[in-house]
């Protein structure tokens, strides 16, 4: 018999997650619909939204072989019916406290940095690059933890040493570096650029590195068609774009420098921004997300994470 939601104790949560604790040993690790834009969490979820985070990350733990903080199945007993297909039973990690980002192409904040200072977190890089421009050789990017509401903040590799120490910070570079090389290659095979991505790591009792959380999700990625990329152009992505152009856009009536929360999103957007997110899952993995568990199954996310 699968338990109830209300028998783990909700330890927090953040825009999109919500934590809670089975025992001393695991974690039930709960992708809520909510959508986040500039900093604002939004008042309108994208229904399955977080099925697809969840579908996507357990793809890409299966694909990528590499150690990961999963401690069961998708179907797991101990996920509770009602989030049944957007929640991972994990193992308790201690935490590298760093986003650990790649990146393959130069496009958002770190083409911000380049035009600036012709570097991206303190790495030298050729002149002569644009929007969307194809990296010499993929470069790791880390930034600092943000709180809600607040950007993550871009540090160089000597920063992120000073955080968590040089061997630490090796390691992670390492192992970002190479799990972002073979996740390329995966999304190559099937017509996608994965231009950048960001990763967090837990750190076992000897040291090692367990790749954790959400991974390759087009929350925490950018990914681009591969037959319509154009360097010089901003790039159509499967992600919260078209979010993102709405808000900003004329029919919003929303001020990105106000004090004003963004308002509710028209259903039309919130559909195509499922459609989207669906696409991306369904291009990379191959599987078709009506067969993952739940799918359909309503939204969860407007009040997920009151305590219980």
């Amino acid at each position: 018999m699968r338990a109830q939601l209300t028998d783990y104790r909700h330890l927090g949560g953040g825009k999109v997650r919500e934590l809670y604790e089975i025992d001393a040993d695991t974690l039930l690790l709960v992708a809520t619909d909510r959508i986040s834009a500039y900093d604002h969490i939004l008042p309108s979820p994208i229904p399955d939204k977080g099925r697809v985070l969840t579908a996507m990350s357990f793809f890409f733990f299966d694909a990528l072989g590499v150690p990961n903080h999963l401690a069961g199945p998708a179907d797991d007993e101990r996920i509770p019916a009602e989030v049944l297909g957007r929640s991972m039973v994990v193992r308790k990690l201690d935490m590298a406290s760093a986003e650990c980002v790649a990146r393959g192409y130069l496009t958002g904040s770190g083409l911000v940095e380049y035009r600036d200072r012709g570097t991206v977190c303190g790495i030298e890089l050729p002149g002569g690059l644009t929007e969307a421009s194809r990296l010499p050789e993929p470069i790791f990017t880390p930034a600092t933890k943000a709180e809600q509401g607040e950007h993550d903040e871009n540090i160089s590799f000597a920063e992120l040493a000073d955080i968590v120490g040089k061997d630490l910070a090796e390691q992670l570079r390492t192992a970002t570096l190479d799990i972002y090389s073979r996740a390329a290659g995966l999304a190559r095979e099937k017509g996608i650029i994965l231009a950048d991505t960001k990763f967090e790591f837990g750190v076992e009792a000897d040291g090692s590195l367990v790749l954790a959380d959400e991974v390759l999700t087009p929350d925490s990625s950018r990914y681009w068609p591969a037959d319509t990329w154009n360097e010089g152009e901003v790039q159509p992505s499967f992600d919260k774009q078209i979010v993102r152009n709405w808000l900003t856009g004329p029919d919003s009536g929303w001020d990105r420098a106000s004090d004003q929360a963004p308002p509710e999103l028209p259903a039309e957007v919130a559909e195509r921004t499922r459609d989207r997110y669906i696409e991306a899952y369904e291009k990379i993995s191959g599987l078709r997300f009506a067969d993952w568990p739940g799918a359909d199954a309503g939204v969860f996310g407007a009040d997920a994470g009151e305590e219980n």
